[in-house]
């Protein structure tokens, strides 16, 4: 059965962190493929300066051509909104059910977890994988639980929103994301201003 693990994000745009995070991941755990799911309206982000999905699927899909061990999934893109986990991980089983899916989630999403739409249920079906820092994790009823494994990435300090600003301030997001994706931002103008619907 094929490994799958599940990194949900808004990826707006994607950046270098992001594939730290999917290479790791590939590199230093069973998973056979990382899959990266475009949140087209996370239910705890403002949609302010979200590019639209369609964009951000393409930006994703220049990230990551040529590592067959990733790819893009747009699956939440017919999903209602805003996008909660337990929805797709319910409709993505149903749609591969030959597949076995890892939840892919970052050390500050853990923090929240409990927080989330029927996470007791994603618990009990799934397993976790929470990257981080060293050090950065509390250990609580969450991070002990035994669906939850605890990895210690190497974690580049910036953000989709860094970027962002980066962009609206006129400055270079060169070595931040793929240069194909820096060069696509470029091109079509993404990200200059505020509540860009390009």
């Amino acid at each position: 059965m094929l490994k799958v693990g599940l990194f949900f994000g808004s990826f707006n745009p994607v950046h270098m962190g992001h594939l730290i995070i999917a290479n790791y991941m590939a590199d230093y755990t069973h998973l056979d493929e990382i899959w990266f799911v475009i949140s087209p309206q996370n239910p705890f982000k403002s949609e302010e300066d979200l590019l639209p999905e369609a964009n951000r699927l393409a930006l994703l899909e220049l990230a990551i051509a040529g590592d067959n061990r990733f790819k893009t999934c747009d699956i939440e893109f017919n999903l209602p909104r805003p996008s909660y986990t337990t929805f797709t991980l319910e409709e993505i089983s149903l749609k591969f059910p030959e597949y076995n899916f890892t939840l892919i989630i970052g050390g500050d999403n853990l923090q929240q977890f409990h927080l989330w739409k029927d996470y007791q249920k994603i618990l009990e079906n799934y397993a976790v994988f929470v990257y981080a820092r060293t050090g950065i994790i509390e250990q609580q009823n969450v991070a002990s639980h035994p669906s939850v494994k605890l990895f210690e990435v190497p974690l580049l300090n910036i953000s989709s929103t860094y970027i962002r600003q980066t962009i609206q301030a006129g400055k270079s997001i060169r070595y931040l994301v793929p240069e194909l994706v820096r060069l696509q931002i470029v091109l079509l103008g993404y990200y200059l201003n505020k509540l860009n619907r390009v």
